[in-house]
């Protein structure tokens, strides 16, 4: 993502208040005109000071993480439909019976055309959508022992584009998914972050208009998958985006509650560095494990790096010289969700990494 055409940048800006569910995440445009907000089942779209300019409603599946694609102007995210407890209660909300099947999908939005409020995410020719069959897989899957869920995948949820790791400089910028983790602490196959790589060439070309009553099935296989060594989270990665300063992956997740391990709310992977086939703990694979960065906090047992920085999960965005926007999520007393963008910057002094920032960008 390239800001540089920017002369100043707000350090603080303000969502509205959003029925819809709690925001997922937050994507900023290249020239710094729009930013857009994610708030589970809307897709929000203002300017740099807050002024609202349109919605994408009528989604009936889970709106996650989402990312601004420099390359073609759009903002991609994703979208899962499922029948556990995250997908009963979109329906509940929305009122609108899931299709049968459980699918997941890169979504596509064409943010150019988001002119007005109440946008129809099928009906306006807005969303576009590529399904994921290395997701829908794993999270049917069987395991020999009878647990659902392979790797206890709960489906998708951070998106992001950046460089494969250990790729030379000017390298092509590759799709990133990372998957949902279920939170069972009697579990050793889910002490570990999944994330998959696409080509988005292949995204784009395998993306159609998607009828949420019968999913497509024109999809999209990762090329290469890889596990971060984290311990147990909540939900998975929630948010992931590559930062160019540092040249690393921010992870950002939910912590777990295994007790065992220090359960950082934040990675960083290092992306100087290829992944390496190892075996991977909890599993009986093997598999490409990234780098962490090594800064911030190390938990000398299980040897990762974190840091305890406790945004990003529900929305961040790299801007470039070591700063960047991190979305702090709120309630107010009517129910209504809201989102809060900060702006911080990278501290070379602070063990958690990020501190707010003292002046404009």
């Amino acid at each position: 993502m390239e800001l540089s055409k920017i002369k100043t940048l707000p350090r603080r800006i303000f969502s509205g208040e959003w029925s819809e569910g709690h925001v997922q995440g937050i994507a900023v445009d290249r020239d710094g005109k729009y930013i857009y907000f994610s708030f589970t089942t809307v897709l929000v779209k203002t300017d740099m000071s807050g002024h609202l300019i349109g919605t994408v409603t009528g989604l009936t599946g889970h709106l996650g993480c989402i990312t601004y694609n420099s390359a073609d102007g759009r903002v991609y995210g994703s979208i899962e439909y499922k029948h556990d407890a995250i997908g009963l209660d979109i329906e509940k909300q929305t009122g609108r019976k899931l299709a049968a099947e459980d699918a997941f999908y890169v979504g596509i939005f064409d943010v150019e055309k988001i002119s007005r409020v109440g946008m129809d995410a099928e009906k306006d020719g807005i969303m576009t959508a590529a399904y994921l069959p290395d997701a829908a897989e794993d999270y049917g899957f069987i395991n020999p022992d009878g647990t659902k869920h392979r790797y206890a995948c709960s489906g998708i949820d951070g998106v992001g584009f950046g460089p494969v790791f250990g790729s030379p400089d000017g390298s092509p910028y590759k799709l990133f998914v990372a998957y949902g983790i279920y939170n069972d602490t009697k579990r050793t196959d889910n002490d570990n972050q999944v994330l998959l790589q696409l080509d988005p060439e292949k995204v784009v070309s395998a993306a159609l208009p998607l009828s949420q009553d019968a999913p497509h099935h024109s999809a999209v296989r990762a090329e290469e998958r890889y596990f971060v060594y984290t311990g147990n989270t909540d939900w998975g990665v929630q948010n992931i985006e590559y930062d160019p300063f540092l040249n690393a992956w921010l992870v950002a997740v939910y912590p777990g509650s295994k007790k065992e391990f220090k359960n950082y709310p934040m990675y960083l992977l290092d992306c100087s560095v290829p992944a390496r086939s190892r075996q991977l703990p909890g599993l009986d694979e093997t598999g490409l494990m990234p780098e962490f960065l090594k800064i911030g906090r190390y938990d000398k047992k299980h040897g990762i790096y974190g840091c305890d920085f406790p945004l990003g999960s529900t929305g961040m965005a790299s801007l470039g010289n070591g700063c960047y926007y991190f979305s702090i999520q709120g309630t107010t007393k009517d129910c209504m969700h809201t989102s809060t963008v900060e702006m911080y910057r990278y501290s070379e002094t602070s063990p958690d990494i990020f501190v707010v920032s003292d002046q404009d960008l």
